[in-house]
């Protein structure tokens, strides 16, 4: 599908943009000259990833040692499958081998999670390994981040850290933190949702891993767009732990408690708002009773395309882009093309685009991706920033 949040326009204006948004620029382009004859580049800058896997001036890694790794949740979740997709096409762009890439999948095991990060970097060649990591859990992120460190590997964590770990405070191989603030997508869909039912009404939520940022984020947003909107009252809110089948199970039971009085569905992910259409199919309510969610995966977007089952919303953060994006922070850094060291707190950690989705445009994204569409913000990931997370 074609999750690209903006589209390029030639190479002229790609290259205009990935100039423009170099961290320790002045502000303007430098002309290019023969390699011989270019200068240092000012520190925290990101040299674009362009056509294979040339070495910085102190890097030792090449197509033989490289490895470039997801450590996720679950190919079972398709936000994690995009992502997955994304980051083997991203390798592919570099010219390595399909064998420099590495999926750790956990299925929701934190202590599994950290126990797998650990065991790869035991293997060696950690200078040249660059992970890219979606904790499962806040609590997790330290203990994978100290592992990195002491390794000498390279790690981007997207989305969950404990509020009071920054990753300027001691680690100097955590590349970034980049998130997508949740508070946004969890009341644009919602507001999209009480639409829907007419501004008044009741709903049930669905929320995520409960010790996990975007699940209490976009349950804030919930939250907010309640207060402004009286017409509308939450009848329940349960966890179903990002995972589509609990959230089958938990649909069919708010139906059996609150017969005839559910009027709208909120769930913090796609996957979940997925299972509970499932349940709403099942009791014949499927286009009666409006859902929403996040992720904008296949199966949601086709759903809102086809506007007859009731998927009204959902916010794409663009799992395809994260995927090659976060490998590439890490690429770059083992590569000599980024000194991790010099890059300012707000490249080091901050929110990047999403988009909200609806029928009014979700033919846009619902193409199969091209990795074209993804080269230069791939090249630069720094290019979707929208604003700096601070303490």
């Amino acid at each position: 599908m074609n999750r690209s949040l903006h589209r390029t326009s030639g190479v002229a204006a790609s290259l205009a943009l990935v100039a423009s948004i170099l961290t320790g620029c002045s502000g303007s382009a430098a002309t290019s000259a023969p390699p011989s004859q270019q200068a240092t580049p000012p520190p925290g800058t990101v040299v674009p990833a362009s056509t294979g896997p040339i070495a910085g001036p102190t890097s030792q890694c090449n197509a033989s040692n490289i490895r470039l790794v997801d450590a996720l949740r679950s190919l079972s979740n398709p936000y994690h499958a995009v992502w997955s997709s994304g980051s083997k096409a991203f390798v592919k762009s570099l010219g390595l081998p399909d064998s420099a890439y590495t999926l750790l999948l956990n299925e929701g095991d934190s202590a599994k999670q950290v126990a797998q990060v650990r065991t790869l970097l035991a293997t060696g060649n950690d200078a040249c390994t660059a992970i890219s990591v979606d904790p499962n859990e806040n609590s997790v992120t330290k203990s994978i981040t100290d592992l990195v460190q002491a390794s000498g590997a390279w790690v981007t964590v997207y989305w969950n850290k404990d509020a009071t770990l920054w990753p300027w405070t001691s680690d100097t191989h955590w590349v970034s933190f980049i998130g997508f603030d949740g508070r946004v997508g969890g009341y644009q869909i919602a507001q999209e949702l009480f639409k829907a039912m007419g501004l008044k009404g009741n709903i049930v939520a669905i929320q995520g891993l409960l010790d996990n940022v975007p699940s209490k984020q976009r349950f804030e947003g919930l939250q907010k767009a309640l207060t402004e909107t009286p017409g509308v009252k939450m009848l329940d809110q349960q966890t179903a732990n990002w995972d589509r089948t609990q959230a089958l199970t938990l649909m069919k039971t708010y139906l059996a408690k609150y017969p005839g009085q559910i009027n709208g569905v909120w769930a913090a992910n796609d996957n979940m708002a997925l299972g509970a259409l499932e349940a709403l199919k099942a009791a014949g309510l499927a286009g009666k009773i409006p859902v929403v969610g996040i992720d904008a995966v296949p199966e949601s977007l086709a759903d809102i395309q086809a506007g007859n089952v009731g998927y009204v919303a959902t916010v794409a953060s663009d799992a395809y882009w994260q995927g090659g994006a976060g490998l590439d922070l890490g690429y770059q850094a083992m590569m000599g093309k980024l000194d991790v060291s010099t890059l300012s707190n707000d490249k080091r950690a901050f929110y990047a685009k999403t988009v909200l989705i609806t029928n009014a445009n979700v033919a846009t994204f619902i193409a199969p991706g091209n990795p074209a569409d993804y080269a230069v913000d791939w090249a630069n990931p720094f290019n979707r920033f929208v604003s700096a997370i601070t303490p």
